[in-house]
């Protein structure tokens, strides 16, 4: 089974503050790290009023200051925003820092605000992709290329060759076939979809990959000695979480677990945020099994870090060694590179 963690950093005005957030974001990272979790995972969003993590890459830098063997995931990279160079010299300098933990699940973006601050188009987002795509492959090999007509070179190289996992995210058809034309495994928002990416895979002849990571069991996950106090304290911040992405997705037109719920009772009942006792945490990890993931959100919605804190010191005291026990979690494993080594 694997363990994660995700950060958006969001910070509204009645939860945290950002510098607290980022802060308890660092510390909770090295703890996975020491506790053995597999992941941590950063988020992006541009220009929400709540202050979303607007630079994964740049939080990834400083969690591989503080970690040593936990893969550090950018997921997802919205690559049509960005200029694909400087995407690969950044990502290039979080590998070289974390000794090759770095991975990079791409997508397209769907809010149209980002875009146009930008100065993209959503209409453009094909084509950004996959020259984008094209661009970071040719750009690891640390030779001198053009992009878009203009000549570049990236002479730091990353640790992990030929370059880090670049993983393509997405939610349609056409996402699965590019990933499987240009990318090293596709992460798809519906789980049919990844029959359509191995499909094409054994088309062209070229070998899919690992599956992607399991779907966590609903979109949030806390757990608490009790529930019921736990959703007073988090369920203002989880319900501006799911207004958020839902009025987002809708404006985008796309499907979404998210809801935009009147209340926190409704938020509640949907059943996409969940609050679990230790016992029923125990039951969940049963059910999805040796191959499932279990994936926290401490900071969700800029609540308060201790908060965040108590549901992890939870599910590490109380579940986490019955589940190693029951072979469910393997122990923590040595980094690949201890210091000292040569990566080559």
């Amino acid at each position: 089974m694997r363990l994660g963690l995700k950060f958006d950093l969001r910070a509204p005005a009645f939860g945290a503050p950002a510098e607290a957030l980022y802060a308890a974001a660092l510390d909770q990272c090295a703890w996975a790290d020491a506790t053995g979790f597999d992941t941590v995972r950063f988020l992006e969003h541009h220009g929400s009023p709540d202050g979303y993590c607007p630079a994964p890459l740049t939080v990834a830098a400083a969690a591989a200051a503080r970690t040593s063997r936990v893969r550090l995931r950018a997921k997802a990279l919205v690559l049509p925003l960005h200029d694909p160079v400087r995407i690969a010299e950044d990502a290039a300098v979080v590998d070289v820092l974390s000794g090759g933990r770095l991975e990079l699940v791409i997508a397209g973006g769907y809010v149209a605000a980002e875009f146009a601050m930008f100065g993209r188009s959503l209409r453009e987002r094909p084509s950004l992709m996959e020259d984008g795509i094209r661009a970071l492959k040719d750009a690891w090999t640390g030779e001198p290329f053009h992009y878009c007509g203009r000549p570049a070179r990236v002479a730091l190289r990353p640790v992990q060759r030929p370059h880090p996992p670049l993983v393509l995210g997405g939610s349609s058809r056409a996402a699965a076939l590019r990933a499987a034309r240009l990318c090293d495994g596709f992460e798809p928002t519906r789980a049919d979809l990844y029959a359509d990416y191995a499909a094409e895979c054994a088309r062209i002849g070229v070998h899919p990959g690992g599956p992607p990571p399991p779907m966590p069991s609903g979109r949030f996950l806390h757990v608490a000695r009790h529930p019921d106090i736990a959703w007073q304290q988090l369920g203002p911040h989880l319900l501006h979480e799911a207004r958020s992405y839902a009025g987002w997705l809708a404006e985008a037109g796309a499907g979404t677990q998210y809801r935009a719920a009147a209340d926190v009772d409704e938020l509640r009942a949907a059943g996409t945020h969940r609050i679990v006792t230790p016992e029923e945490c125990l039951r969940l990890a049963r059910e999805l099994g040796p191959d499932g993931g279990i994936e926290f959100h401490p900071l969700a919605g800029g609540c308060d870090p201790e908060i965040g804190w108590s549901g992890l010191h939870l599910f590490a005291h109380e579940v986490l060694p019955v589940l190693r026990q029951e072979g469910l979690v393997a122990e923590p494993r040595v980094p690949e590179h201890p210091e000292g080594t040569t990566v080559t």
